[in-house]
């Protein structure tokens, strides 16, 4: 047997394997793979556990920033009532104060308590202010978007006992800004850095009301008002097109309630 595959490789003796006139292949270290292997595992799961570290923190935090908004809403006092002389019937702009790094989340929370109480016809805007920074970094630039006012939210709305209490009671809210329970709302020298600038408009309709559109490629359209937004004088109504229903944005020029 070894003859006949002495004749097939010419009479040359090769190693098990590996073919006539091919250098011997090296093979691969699998050894070293699996090490880094190993190392790359272990890197991944110590990083998840970093992770979970840093949100189980959050969520320790949360819960402390909520036990503690509570513990003040319940002990407010004197402030467990407006103050009848903060009452306005015209919308305007008001800060509250909330806990670094809640002031999305309250923004989103009083949004969604908008939308579910209906109250849009009473508070009509809340803002986070930004703006645009430059950090240097490695020794690059980079433009970076931060909060003006850590710890603070602006609130465009109409000041009653119901506003003033859904806003107060906002998970990570500790109060407004002013004496007491008597909130102080911004001046115009006070929102024009900001970027906010209002005038004192009065419109005829509300939300649930049903307009036409008197102006612009809606003209002759009616629409039922959805929203009111007085920081931009428009106001938002629902069209029918195409057999649906679709929200459109309306300047206060553009439309007239329908009697």
């Amino acid at each position: 047997m070894a003859d006949k595959n002495n004749e097939r490789t010419g009479g040359v003796r090769v190693k098990p394997g590996v073919l006539p006139g091919v250098r011997e292949i090296r093979r691969p270290d699998f050894t070293r793979k699996a090490a880094d292997i190993e190392k790359a595992e272990a890197e991944r799961v110590l990083k998840q556990d970093e992770a979970k570290a840093e949100m189980d923190a959050a969520d320790a935090a949360d819960a402390a920033a909520v036990a503690a908004s509570l513990a003040a809403q319940e002990n407010g006092g004197e402030e467990d009532q407006l103050d009848e002389s903060a009452i306005t019937d015209e919308p305007l702009w008001y800060v509250a104060h909330t806990y670094s790094g809640y002031e999305n989340k309250v923004k989103a929370n009083i949004e969604k308590t908008i939308e579910n109480r209906h109250l849009e016809n009473q508070i009509f805007e809340v803002r986070v202010p930004m703006q645009d920074v430059i950090e240097i970094r490695n020794g690059a630039r980079k433009n970076v978007a931060k909060k003006m006012f850590p710890g603070y939210v602006l609130v465009n709305m109409i000041m009653n006992d119901d506003t003033w209490y859904v806003v107060r009671n906002t998970r990570g809210v500790t109060g407004f800004v002013g004496p007491g329970s008597k909130p102080v709302p911004l001046s115009e020298a006070e929102m024009k850095p900001l970027g906010i600038h209002t005038k004192n408009v009065t419109v005829d309709f509300e939300v649930g009301d049903t307009v036409t559109v008197v102006a612009g490629i809606w003209k002759d359209t009616p629409g039922v008002v959805q929203k009111i937004d007085y920081n931009k004088q428009t106001t938002t109504i629902k069209v029918e097109l195409f057999g649906g229903e679709t929200p459109v944005e309306i300047s206060f020029a553009e439309v007239r309630k329908m009697n």
